[in-house]
């Protein structure tokens, strides 16, 4: 059985704990690896490292560091079929789900090649009588990052990219579910010149998790997952004073008026809602039909699954893969079969599938009816299941998406643009898509929800990031003719 080690001071450390985790091809059902989970003394180790590192890192030239993730830009680049293979075989995913989601990961890596121009500061010659005040951004110093399974590759990046690129020392604890991506990345930061203790990776579990919200030298945490594991991260970092990032669940709307063209409506509900079956935070979970669009679009919508090829990575062919367990397979099945009993209608059963039984395998499924307090509506699914809302008119809608705990992403379908525009000034959501099924944003913005989709006050990526990774140093400066000088106990004027 392969083991899965941590990546400390440059090279791969076996866990101490002799506790392992279990890691499945989600498309056959079998343990392909099993990965070692740290004690608090690994993670101690690690943060010692970083510490250590650190005071080497900050003082790297800003073209030393954008020349480095140039380097590893081009390497991710060259090895990006090999990394797709290991997100395909560890979570499922096909293999074009797997490459657009390197692609957007990349993304952030370009952005962070850019870090000349974004550690920029800011100066005011003469603020007084000789007197010039400037800004400048300096790293925390050793900050962590605890990713999710959906996305093993994308994530880390989001997080890793800017966190390095501004001075920072990095660890990254991923999903102890698709761990080996995490792995590749450090050995490829490592081909690209970054100096050994800059990035570390530790796997593990709550102790893990725990040991870096607890740890003294870890300045910041950033974090995507659950909300009540967001909340727990959040409550807790912030409790012992590191400033955290934390990104939560979410539930997000795409409301279709009745002017909207049904087959793009349609075509952008089946690939926001089914693609990474659904396993993503950024997937349309409701359909809010408004008026009387809801039968022509259920119909369009349900005329279309039975075309969708759901199938292992290693088939070219397919578009949907497997869930990530047997157990979050079942869990997401189980809304399915409840669904009829709160007054729902199944149109579409995914259980009913003629799928490999050994794999985690669940076809597409479509609710129709679903109303708010059913838990089809009130749950993040996070699987393959389509739930399809009906009111009567706009302002119903928006009241039905603004009412909802979550606020992570929304979209509208509609050809009129004075509508569009109101409901991206009427929606109490974080990002907003308009006749885009994903609203995710690219990397030079910043990504993150509103409500419960998001703890703290800062997003993730872009210009955002860049500002959680570094705080601000006020300089008042004065180099005064000594024959001038005097006491003067006032307040410092500024004229």
């Amino acid at each position: 059985m392969r083991t899965i080690n941590h990546w400390i001071g440059g090279k791969e450390v076996p866990a101490t704990s002799g506790y392992f985790g279990s890691v499945f091809n989600p498309a056959t059902g079998e343990q392909q690896a099993q990965v070692g989970f740290a004690t608090v003394a690994d993670i101690d180790t690690a943060v010692a490292t970083a510490k250590e590192a650190f005071a080497i890192w900050r003082s790297a030239s800003l073209s030393r560091r954008a020349e480095i993730m140039f380097r590893f830009h081009e390497l991710v680049v060259s090895h990006r079929d090999e990394i797709a293979d290991l997100v395909s075989s560890e979570h499922g995913k096909v293999p074009s789900d797997a490459a657009g989601e390197l692609a957007r990961g990349i993304e952030n890596i370009e952005f962070a090649c850019g870090i000349p121009q974004l550690m920029k500061g800011n100066f005011s010659e003469q603020a007084s009588t000789g007197v010039d005040v400037y800004s400048i951004r300096q790293p925390l110093g050793v900050v962590a990052g605890i990713t999710p399974f959906n996305f093993p590759a994308m994530v880390p990046m989001w997080m890793f990219a800017n966190a390095i690129a501004t001075g920072n020392t990095f660890i990254l604890k991923p999903s102890e579910k698709d761990p080996s991506v995490s792995l590749l990345m450090a050995q490829l930061l490592k081909r690209a010149g970054l100096p050994d203790g800059v990035f570390n990776v530790v796997h593990g579990d709550k102790v893990a998790v725990d040991r870096i919200l607890d740890h003294s030298d870890i300045s910041a945490v950033s974090f995507v997952g659950s909300t009540p594991i967001a909340q727990y991260i959040y409550s807790t970092g912030t409790a012992n004073g590191k400033r955290v990032q934390a990104l939560g669940g979410a539930k997000n709307h795409m409301i279709v008026l009745p002017d909207a063209d049904i087959d793009m409506a349609a075509n952008a509900a089946v690939s926001a809602g089914y693609g990474s079956a659904g396993e993503r935070c950024m997937a349309t979970s409701v359909v809010v039909a408004v008026g009387d669009v809801g039968d022509k679009l259920v119909d369009a919508i349900a005329a279309r699954l039975p075309k969708l090829k759901v199938g292992p990575g290693t088939d070219p062919d397919a578009e949907m893969g497997p869930l990530i367990t047997r157990e979050h397979r079942d869990k997401v099945a189980s809304y399915v079969a409840g669904a009829p009993g709160e007054g729902a209608t199944v149109v579409v059963d995914g259980r009913e599938n003629d799928l490999p039984k050994e794999g985690f395998f669940l076809a597409p499924s479509l609710i129709d009816n679903v109303k708010p307090g059913m838990k089809a509506y009130d749950d993040e699914i996070f699987g393959p299941v389509l739930s399809v809302t009906r009111v009567a008119t706009y302002e119903e809608g928006v009241k039905l998406i603004n009412d909802h705990q979550y606020g992570n992403g929304t979209t509208i379908f509609t050809r009129d643009g004075g509508a569009a525009r109101q409901f991206q000034f009427d929606i109490q959501v974080g990002m907003v898509g308009i006749n885009v099924p994903i609203p995710v944003p690219v990397a030079y913005y910043s990504f993150g929800g509103w409500k419960a989709s998001l703890f703290g006050d800062t997003n993730m990526y872009g210009p955002a990031g860049i500002d959680f990774y570094t705080r601000t140093k006020t300089v008042t400066s004065r180099w005064p003719d000594p024959a001038t000088s005097s006491v003067d106990l006032g307040f410092p004027r500024t004229r």
